[in-house]
């Protein structure tokens, strides 16, 4: 029995294709996307239809509006009236902010937080006549206290944050929820850049002593949708190990 449904940005691989999984094995129909990648894509698509839910797979840039706009409303039309709204999508540079050029800097700030606005905008009149639903953002502890030679990133995810909280308040008496998951160091390949020396350095600074998985996001997330957690809104839920 389908017990709902839902969108899930930047699904292609790594937290975003875990969370899709989640929420398929858990019994609800998932919409996924991702910038590019199709073949990646498909390959997700197929494994939740083993869950014998509805899919749907979208491969378009969700940081211009009209695609995320698209997007949206092929999943509402594909898997009918969508309860959740997961915004996963995201990219990191690592450098100095002198050496970034503003190309760069506008596709980060682009990716990790205009699409959030971007499918938001276009799933909240949606869930506003449904009188609910639920929207998480995942975020980073690099917007709670930023990073250095991460600086767009950090501002991308500080952005998250500070938009989750406003939203939150927004659309309350609505019956929408709206939360952010602040990830530590996750076994993703956006580490893929750091050697091993360097993730032994930061395993030794988290008190857990270990790299999360991206299984433990996507339990919290599906923690967060559900209607157990129905008086938690406007929070910035830390998964770091204690690291910060």
């Amino acid at each position: 029995m389908n017990k709902g449904n839902v969108i899930v940005t930047g699904a292609s691989r790594g937290i975003g294709k875990s969370i899709a999984l989640k929420f398929a094995k858990e019994g609800y129909g998932v919409a996924i996307n991702c910038k590019k990648n199709s073949i990646l894509l498909n390959k997700v698509k197929n494994e939740i239809t083993q869950y014998n839910v509805p899919s749907y797979a979208f491969v378009g840039d969700i940081s211009d509006y009209y695609i995320a706009k698209e997007f949206i409303n092929n999943s509402i039309s594909n898997l009918g009236s969508i309860n959740m709204l997961v915004n996963n999508a995201g990219i990191s540079y690592i450098g100095l902010l002198t050496d970034m050029s503003p190309n760069e800097w506008h596709n980060v700030i682009n990716t990790n937080l205009t699409s959030v606005f971007n499918c938001c905008h276009n799933i909240i009149p949606h869930m506003v006549s449904n009188k609910s639903g639920s929207i998480i953002n995942i975020s980073s502890v690099w917007g709670n206290v930023g990073a250095s030679c991460e600086v767009a990133y950090s501002a991308s995810k500080g952005g998250v944050n500070s938009f989750t909280k406003a939203l939150a308040k927004e659309l309350a008496l609505s019956n929408i929820r709206v939360n952010a998951i602040s990830c530590g160091l996750i076994d993703t390949d956006m580490n893929i850049s750091l050697s091993s020396d360097d993730i032994s350095d930061l395993v030794g600074e988290i008190p857990l002593g270990h790299i999360g998985k991206p299984s433990d996001v996507a339990n919290l997330c599906y923690f967060l949708s559900q209607p157990t957690s129905s008086y938690i809104t406007g929070q910035i839920m830390n998964i770091d190990g204690g690291w910060v």
